[in-house]
C-alpha cells in the first residue's frame, strides 16, 4: 500500500508540475502577443478550485482528472467574437503569432528540462560507480572481453563516472547500432579498451533490459542476509518472517549473502524451501515456498521481501557528478540535446520496426518510476520528471492534428497556400489525429499491464 501511495503521489507531482509548465508556456505567450486568455486549466473534468480576479479576466482552474490541462482562448474555437474584441482574438492574429503560441508549450518544457539537469548538475549527481558485476558467459560484454572488476571510464570518446551515464550513452549507441570502444581500467590498475558490437544486438530490444541484454551488471558490496522490509500478503509474510531475521542457509545450503538468498529463490517458483533464520539469538526452522512471477518470458520465484542494508554499506561504490554554475549550463543544455535526439532516434526505429514497441510507456509505467524514483531521493524524482518532459515536449511536437504539432503542421500548410486550410479538412484531420492518438494511449495501457502481468 506504501508503494501504491507514493506511486500516485510521485506521478500527480510529476505530471502536475510538467502540465503547468506546459501550459503556462502557452499562457505567457498568448498574453505577451496580444491574445485573450480564457481559462487556465491543469486538469480535466470537474472543477475542485477555481479562481477569477474579475469577469473580464482569466479563469484559473484545477479541475478533477490531472492527467493534462489546456488553456483556452478568445476566437481559439472559431466562435463569434465582438468587434471591440476582435483584436485580443487568437484566429486574428498574424501566423507568426500563432505559431508562437502553439510552439511555447513544448519549448517550456525543454526549458524545464535544461533547469532540472542544471540543478542537479550544480547539486551533484550521486549514483552508482560503473564497476561491472557479475557477468553472463556467452554475453556480448562478454564477447568483448569485460571482466568482472572492470570499471568504465569511458563510452567512445564521452567519459563516464555514473552507471545512468553508461546506460544512457550505451543506449544512444545501441540505437545507432555501431560498435564502440568502452575504456576501461581494470581491477589491477590498468587501462584497456573493450569493444562493444551493437549491431550484434536484437532488434527488438527494450531500452528498460539493454543493459543485462549485453550482459553488463552494476558491482555491489555483499549485503548481509539480514531481512528488513516484509510485504504483507507475499509468501514471507505467510511463512511468518520478520524485520531483523538473519538468514543462515536454505535446505542445508549456506546462505552467502543477500544476492545469494535472491538467486536461490529466484531459481524455485513454488518450490518448499527448508529455511533456517536466526531471530533475537534463538534458531528457527521455517517453511517457505516463493511464488511463481514471469520475467521475458521466463519463471522466476519471489517471496516479497526486502533486504537491512547498513549504514555506509556501499559508500566505497559511490561516486558524485558535480558542475560550477555557468559550467553546469553548457552540460544541460548537451543533455537535453542528447536526450531529445535519442528519443528521435527510438521513435523513427519504432516505425522502421528495429526498436520494440514495448518501449512505449502509459501512465502505469509512470507512475511505477515516480514513485520509485521519489522514494530514492530529490536527486532521483528530478532527474525523472527532466526526462519525461522532454518525452512529453517532444510528444506535443510530433505532426499529429489535436497535438501541438499538428496545429504547427496545418499553420505550415497556411504559410505555403497564403490561406488557411478549409474547415472540413482540418476536421477530417482532427478526427484521424484522435484515432491515432487513441491508438497510441492503448498502445501505451496494452503495455503496462503486459508488465504487470509479468
Amino acid at each position: 500500500m506504501t508503494s501504491f501511495m507514493w506511486s500516485i503521489g510521485g506521478m500527480i507531482v510529476a505530471l502536475g508540475l510538467l502540465v503547468t509548465v506546459h501550459e503556462f508556456g502557452h499562457f505567457y505567450v498568448a498574453r505577451k502577443v496580444g491574445v485573450r486568455v480564457l481559462r487556465f486549466s491543469i486538469g480535466f473534468g470537474k472543477p475542485l478550485w477555481r479562481w477569477q480576479k474579475t469577469a473580464d479576466s482569466t479563469e484559473y482552474v484545477i479541475a478533477a482528472v490531472p492527467l493534462g490541462g489546456y488553456v483556452k482562448m478568445l476566437g481559439e474555437a472559431e466562435e463569434e467574437v465582438s468587434d471591440d474584441q476582435a483584436h485580443e482574438a487568437f484566429n486574428n492574429k498574424a501566423l507568426w503569432r500563432r505559431v508562437a503560441i502553439v510552439a511555447a508549450g513544448p519549448l517550456a518544457n525543454f526549458f524545464l528540462a535544461i533547469l532540472l539537469f542544471w540543478c542537479l548538475y550544480v547539486t551533484g549527481v550521486s549514483g552508482l560507480k560503473p564497476i561491472v558485476g557479475d557477468l553472463q558467459a556467452d554475453s556480448l560484454a562478454a564477447q568483448a572481453g569485460f571482466r568482472e572488476g572492470d570499471q568504465i571510464v569511458a563510452i567512445g570518446d564521452e567519459q563516464v563516472v555514473l552507471w545512468d551515464e553508461v546506460g544512457l550513452q550505451l543506449l544512444t549507441q545501441a540505437v545507432a547500432g555501431a560498435e564502440v570502444p568502452v575504456g576501461v581500467v581494470t581491477i589491477d590498475g590498468d587501462k584497456a579498451a573493450r569493444w562493444l558490437d551493437f549491431s550484434q544486438l536484437p532488434v527488438s530490444f527494450e531500452n528498460t533490459d539493454m543493459l543485462s541484454g549485453l550482459g553488463l551488471k552494476p558491482a555491489f558490496p555483499e549485503l548481509p542476509a539480514v531481512i528488513n522490509e516484509v510485504m504483507p500478503g507475499e509468501a514471507a509474510a505467510l511463512a511468518g518472517l520478520r524485520s531483523g531475521d538473519r538468514l543462515l542457509n536454505a535446505d542445508g545450503e549456506t546462505i552467502a549473502d543477500w544476492s545469494a538468498w535472491v538467486d536461490y529463490v529466484r531459481a524455485r517458483p513454488e518450490q518448499l524451501i527448508m529455511l533456517e533464520l536466526e531471530r533475537e539469538g534463538v534458531q528457527l526452522s521455517v517453511e517457505i515456498t516463493p511464488v511463481q512471477k514471469q520475467e521475458g518470458g521466463e519463471p522466476f520465484g519471489r517471496i516479497g521481501a526486502g533486504p537491512l542494508i547498513p549504514d555506509g554499506w556501499y559508500d566505497d561504490y559511490r561516486a558524485t557528478r558535480r558542475y560550477g554554475p555557468l559550467t553546469a549550463v553548457g552540460k544541460a543544455v548537451s543533455q537535453t540535446g542528447e536526450m531529445t535526439l535519442l528519443t528521435l532516434k527510438m521513435l523513427g526505429k519504432m516505425v522502421t520496426g528495429e526498436v520494440s514497441l514495448k518501449n512505449i510507456n502509459g501512465p502505469i509505467s509512470i507512475a511505477e518510476y515516480a514513485g520509485k524514483s521519489a522514494q530514492i531521493g530529490v536527486s532521483a524524482f528530478l532527474k525523472l520528471v527532466a526526462f519525461l518532459s522532454i518525452s512529453i515536449g517532444i510528444f506535443n511536437l510530433l505532426p499529429i492534428p489535436v497535438l501541438d504539432g499538428g496545429h504547427l503542421l496545418y499553420y505550415f500548410a497556411e504559410w505555403v497556400r497564403g490561406k488557411p486550410l478549409s474547415e472540413s479538412l482540418r476536421g477530417w484531420g482532427q478526427q484521424g489525429g484522435l484515432v491515432i492518438l487513441l491508438g497510441l494511449t492503448f498502445l501505451a495501457l496494452y503495455n503496462d499491464i503486459h508488465r504487470l502481468l509479468q
